[in-house]
């Protein structure tokens, strides 16, 4: 299982986000998906419902809220997330509590990717959240 955390993680690493409007710096917000728990492969259909769990939860922080996907840098890979003005505390439990390795934490333009469960990995700086940014007039199927 270790390494397949270890290939995972090297993966989420590389990570670029399509977004349909730019996002404040003004507060810090983290990236959490629902997609394939555990690492584990989903179909479509299971993605779709988890992700409508997931903007039920997030609903019930009255916080604001944006869509946008999880992509490899070559799009081979795509996730439907969400942006959410929310403490990082906040978004561990909220990827926790829909089995996620880890969460993504921008703070003041920064990006980190953050380990759901502290003992798998350590925080990663992964630099401006601006230069792994793609806007695009509208999502593709995930």
């Amino acid at each position: 299982m270790k390494n397949v955390i270890d290939a995972l993680w090297n993966e989420y690493q590389s990570s670029h986000f399509l977004l349909t409007q730019r996002l404040s710096h003004d507060l810090p917000f983290a990236i959490v998906t629902a997609h394939n728990p555990h690492g584990l492969l989903l179909s479509p259909s299971q993605n779709r419902l988890l992700d409508r769990q997931l903007q039920s939860k997030i609903q019930q922080y009255k916080c604001l809220y944006r869509s946008l996907i999880g992509a490899a840098p070559d799009l081979s890979h795509m996730e439907k997330s969400w942006a959410i003005f929310i403490d990082k505390e906040q978004a561990l439990e909220l990827g926790r509590e829909f089995n996620q390795h880890a969460i993504y934490y921008v703070n003041k333009g920064l990006l980190s990717l953050v380990a759901c469960v502290d003992s798998i990995k350590e925080e990663v700086d992964m630099g401006a959240f601006n230069h792994r940014l793609r806007l695009v007039s509208e999502f593709p199927d995930t």
